[in-house]
């Protein structure tokens, strides 16, 4: 047995089959694609659904309450260390915003606008507030409608346009410390944040500069509109700056906290230190009271700067926020760990077992089952969830850490779902854009180029990193 997996219950009557493993598996992706992707059902009640319908197959095969109940709490304990890191995150975005440090790096990011290189900075724009914030569709829904409307101001195609925001958004899903989806995807995994961020750089950074190079070539290669306004820019960096103070002493919470990673020393720590700097700035900076600035790490950051946009892009953080993604954290686990108390995953482990006898087998299978699922429920938390847990002992028996696996779920199935048109963020996306999925998708580069160089990874082994430990979560890992 998997050092990484739940031992199966005594209690079954017998092996489970092929059949009964793929009804819970097969049956989840369909319950959540549909009752996710169509009628917008929240997928913390979807998971507890699939969680007792899979509890009822294991009861028929012979299980007690008490060994399904064991299954799922040995599952979540498994899972705590990363959903303690993704409340603290929730404490990190808040005191970060109050303390002006996201505002001021925004500030002078917007600042940095050419027309010929529109697309290239729109992208680096985006994904520089996206990683910032931890929100592609905070982005899109802020800076990404601000730079539509100067795109349209300087006659640049909508599709070009709105690919290359959609693009930059999601580097933060990917990358960002504070992203909702890669710290579930750790949380899956079981991995370190820190090491899994620094792990994805390998195809992040090729894959992201593949599109901002052919945003150089379309640009320099058409024409702009000579002096085109970019006011909707401008408003937003007076609003920033008539609504913060700011400072160089203001890197001073990112500095220590990525400092602390760099020296693999254990992550909450650190992340507590940084938060307590940003807490400090902002009461002897920002001149916020002690109770608002340690409250704001807690409810979130409420901006009034006076400019809706800007208000709707600060409005983030607070542990608050973060306990959505803890809840489905917990329903995801409890749905593992019935499966796993049944000996429901064995079957299906035993069939990859026979597939992917190497590592170019490996990622291939990984990267298709995750394109497979994005397909079938357009829901980014399902396609990280079944791939992630159905592959996590497979990686293990081959020696390979779980970032190479979290890495590749990223590459193939976070970032691939807003390119789906019958997907939620498909539908935001090109709604909050104006402009539809399929003449936006070819033009959000970064959102396929990184299944090309994850799957050069697998099939070279480059940057294919060794098993280090069996407790992955800490750092170093």
């Amino acid at each position: 047995m998997d050092p990484g997996l739940i031992t199966p219950s005594l209690e079954l009557k017998g092996q489970p089959t092929i059949w009964h493993s793929l009804v819970p598996i097969i049956g989840t992706a369909v319950l959540i694609g549909v009752g996710f992707g169509v009628f917008k059902i929240r997928v913390e009640v979807l998971l507890v659904v699939a969680t007792m319908l899979t509890a009822g197959l294991a009861v028929w095969l012979g299980l007690g309450w008490k060994e399904i109940q064991a299954g799922m709490l040995q599952s979540i304990m498994k899972g705590m260390p990363a959903m303690l890191i993704v409340v603290v995150v929730g404490a990190l975005i808040g005191s970060w915003l109050a303390a002006g440090t996201i505002p001021m790096i925004i500030y002078y990011g917007l600042g940095m606008i050419s027309t010929k290189l529109f697309l290239v900075t729109a992208s680096l724009a985006t994904g520089l507030v996206s990683v910032l914030t931890g929100t592609g569709y905070g982005t899109i829904g802020t800076i990404g409608v601000a730079f539509m409307g100067i795109a349209h101001g300087l006659g640049i195609p909508p599709g070009q346009a709105a690919g290359a925001l959609v693009a930059g958004a999601y580097l933060g899903d990917k990358v960002s410390p504070f992203a909702a989806n890669a710290n579930f995807a750790v949380a899956i995994a079981r991995v370190n944040i820190y090491d899994h961020i620094r792990h994805c750089l390998w195809t992040t950074v090729p894959a992201f500069a593949v599109g901002l190079a052919i945003y150089a070539a379309v640009g320099f290669s058409s024409e702009v509109i000579a002096g085109a306004s970019f006011a909707a820019d401008d408003e937003v960096r007076q609003a920033l700056a008539k609504s913060f103070v700011f400072s160089p002493w203001l890197l001073l919470p990112p500095v220590v906290t990525f400092l602390l990673a760099s020296r693999n020393l254990p992550v909450m720590p650190g992340m507590l230190l940084s938060v307590a700097v940003a807490v400090a700035l902002a009461v002897f900076v920002q001149h916020a009271s002690l109770v608002d600035a340690l409250n704001i790490t807690v409810t979130g950051f409420k901006p009034a700067t006076g400019l809706p946009l800007v208000d709707k892009l600060l409005a983030q953080g607070g542990m608050e926020a973060m306990m959505r993604v803890t809840l489905i954290a917990f329903a995801a686990f409890a749905f593992s760990g019935v499966l796993q108390k049944a000996g429901l995953l064995e079957p299906v482990l035993k069939l990859l077992f026979k597939f992917t006898t190497n590592t170019r087998r490996l990622i291939a299978a990984t990267v298709g089952s995750c394109v497979v699922v994005e397909l079938m429920t357009g829901a980014a938390f399902v396609t990280i969830l079944l791939p992630t847990e159905l592959f996590g002992p497979v990686y293990r028996k081959m020696g390979l850490a779980g970032k190479n696996l979290s890495r590749a779920v990223g590459d193939s199935g976070i970032v691939g779902v807003p390119l789906i048109p019958w997907s939620i963020a498909g539908a935001f996306m090109s709604g909050a854009l104006g402009v539809p999925v399929t003449a936006y998708a070819p033009w959000a580069i970064f959102c396929y180029a990184g299944i090309a160089f994850t799957l050069l990874a697998g099939f070279t082994g480059f940057t294919m990193a060794p098993l280090k430990r069996e407790d992955e979560t800490q750092p170093g890992s």
